[in-house]
């Protein structure tokens, strides 16, 4: 009977060993920068962003939080930056268009009460992200799209643009002279002069009393098949927040962020206990799996932000950057990657 106890006891002690090294592998990778700590990371509020021009789109949202204005609130004034920026060419006035020569746009957003809004194929908006803010203010409803967001839009007082810039347009009419369709790696790519077709920017943040909000928005695939929506406006996909765990965030092919539901499911990976930068490599590697062949000639990212204030990043490809914004830093992070 004694050897029986002690072969017992062994054993529930060999489990509990076992638990707590997966508790800890979870949450084995760190935050970037490397120095930064658990401790250190409780400042709030921060915000981060999808690739480098959200370092621009940071410092509009960094001015809400600054006054200890509310998450939702630094989201929205934040992606409105990239959206009037006609130099933009992946995001609201200047976006290219479709493969008819529609300019279409997509984007959520979303509080930390589980409220939120969205609006997709929505054209002559600048601001769509702020139609997504009123889908979730004033509605019923979580998306419109096409004539009924456009229809929503006028009725609340925005105006009808014209979206397509010379630029846009004249890289459109180089495309119909050979319609290649073929999404690229890195599509945000920074060199002056390059040809990409896509991309988005995504923004999360924590406010001073640590709340939570998350936007996204977009133009979507460039030369894209008419009525084409990508994870963007997809809460779940490129968009989720959940006040009690944190926030997460996608761009890339969008198709590919919505077969696994990836915003989400790297926030559920968060609660779990992984770190940001771990549940993002988990939902990445999820694609690869998914899609061995195709997943090494396609990006996708993602970015989280968990209630500790930590984040972290992880894509498909080398190229993958992100913005961070707080009381201790104002940086651009190049994203590990898989490949």
């Amino acid at each position: 009977m004694s050897d029986r106890r002690k072969f017992v006891k062994q054993t529930l002690l060999s489990s509990a060993a076992l638990l707590s090294g997966s508790a800890l592998s979870a949450r084995s990778t760190s935050a970037r920068p490397e120095e930064v700590t658990y401790e250190t990371v409780r400042n709030k509020p921060i915000v981060i962003s999808t690739w480098d021009f959200g370092k621009e789109a940071n410092a509009g949202a960094w001015a809400v939080l600054q006054q200890d204005g509310r998450a939702v609130d630094a989201v929205e004034a934040g992606v409105r930056i990239p959206e009037a920026d006609p130099g933009n060419q992946s995001v609201g006035y200047g976006g290219r268009p479709d493969r008819d020569g529609h300019v279409t746009l997509d984007a959520c957003i979303m509080d930390d009460k589980y409220r939120c809004g969205s609006v997709a194929c929505l054209e002559h908006i600048k601001h769509p992200i702020s139609v997504a803010r009123l889908v979730m203010e004033k509605t019923p409803h979580v998306m419109l799209v096409g004539e009924g967001a456009l229809q929503f839009a006028l009725e609340n007082g925005f105006k009808k643009e014209k979206l397509l810039t010379a630029k846009s347009e004249e890289e459109w009419k180089e495309w119909l002279l050979e319609h290649k369709y073929k999404p690229q790696k890195n599509i945000e790519n920074r060199m002056p002069g390059s040809k990409h077709d896509h991309d988005t920017i995504g923004m999360v943040a924590m406010d001073n009393h640590g709340n939570m909000g998350g936007a996204c928005t977009t133009s979507g695939m460039a030369f894209k098949l008419r009525g084409r929506v990508g994870d963007s406006p997809i809460i779940g996909a490129g968009l989720y927040v959940d006040n009690e765990v944190g926030c997460a965030t996608s761009s890339g092919v969008g198709e590919e962020v919505i077969r696994i539901v990836g915003a989400h499911l790297v926030v559920e990976l968060m609660r779990m206990g992984y770190h940001p930068e771990a549940a993002c490599r988990k939902a990445v590697e999820r694609i690869a799996k998914r899609n061995p062949a195709g997943a090494k000639d396609l990006q996708v990212g993602f970015l989280a932000l968990n209630k500790h204030g930590e984040y972290g990043a992880y894509a498909l490809q080398e190229g993958f950057s992100y913005a961070v914004r707080s009381d201790k830093e104002e940086n651009i992070y190049e994203a590990k990657h898989l490949f």
